[in-house]
């Protein structure tokens, strides 16, 4: 039988599909354009190809720097994560019969539904008085307020392995923590790729909390330095866009090689 194809769902994913591209083609078109091609036209693409303008984009923002900033600060970032965010939802999805680990639970979540912007002037001040206004704290943060939505994720997921495998290790003579890094803890690959992959792509592009947090600027992250091309009186389009698809670049091919798990993961995540 001949396939029908499915036309509202085709057109949807063709109009979804030029949200991301013509957005994308505008700032490779201007990253690689003159000022004076660009104040011709935006959209036309550049008479002649202008590479200059990456080169001299890592030069004004000590690009290499700032990779090495937010490369640090993103790769502890998912270690700790992974390793503590997993072991804090393992404890929960096994006690969920009890009602404080229960209320945990919900107490975990609830931070899902508080905006940052809120709670953003009491975590200056108190980040600097503790003398964590460094990328050590800006590490610790990103742990914490990443718990709520991981906790969510590694809930469901843990309470779909069967406990049997558990109560076999203990019989076999594991401790807790020997079932948990012995028995769970390999089962959760799946899982703790789509919540580093997650963790990843917030920790490599957040704006908001570096620049609240970081009072030196020899911690800058990448975010932070696309800022030198914004002056008082007008931006620098060609070297700022050259600048944006330098720094998004490593994040976009770890998505491209990582997309399905972390697809898949929060849907199994959120099963239960």
């Amino acid at each position: 039988m001949k396939e029908k194809i499915n036309w509202p769902v085709s057109i949807l994913i063709a109009l979804g599909s030029l949200l991301i591209l013509v957005p994308l083609y505008i700032t490779i078109t201007i990253a690689l354009k003159s000022p004076q091609d660009l104040a011709e036209s935006a959209l036309s693409l550049p008479l002649n190809f202008h590479w200059e303008n990456f080169t001299k984009a890592i030069e004004t923002t000590n690009f290499f720097i700032a990779l090495k900033n937010s490369t640090v600060i993103t790769v502890f970032t998912l270690i700790f994560t992974i390793l503590s965010n997993s072991l804090v939802a393992y404890a929960i999805a096994r006690n969920m019969h009890s009602k404080v680990f229960r209320y945990l639970y919900y107490y975990f979540v609830s931070a899902l539904f508080i905006p940052f912007p809120i709670i953003m002037l009491p975590i200056v001040k108190q980040t600097s008085a503790l003398g964590l206004n460094n990328s050590a704290g800006l590490i610790l943060l990103y742990v914490v307020y990443g718990m709520a939505m991981n906790i969510f994720i590694y809930v469901g997921y843990i309470r779909s392995i069967p406990v049997e495998l558990e109560e076999a290790a203990i019989v076999d003579g594991c401790t807790t923590w020997g079932v948990f890094w012995k028995v769970i803890f390999p089962l959760l690959t799946p899982i703790n790729a789509t919540v580093g992959i997650l963790t990843c792509l917030w920790a490599w592009n957040d704006f908001l909390m570096p620049l609240i947090i970081l009072s030196d600027s020899a911690d800058a992250t990448l975010p932070l330095v696309q800022y030198v091309f914004q002056t008082e009186f007008g931006t620098d389009y060609n070297l700022a866009f050259a600048s944006y698809l330098l720094a998004m670049a490593p994040m976009v091919i770890v998505y491209l090689f990582a997309q399905k798990w972390i697809i898949g993961g929060v849907v199994k995540g959120a099963i239960k």
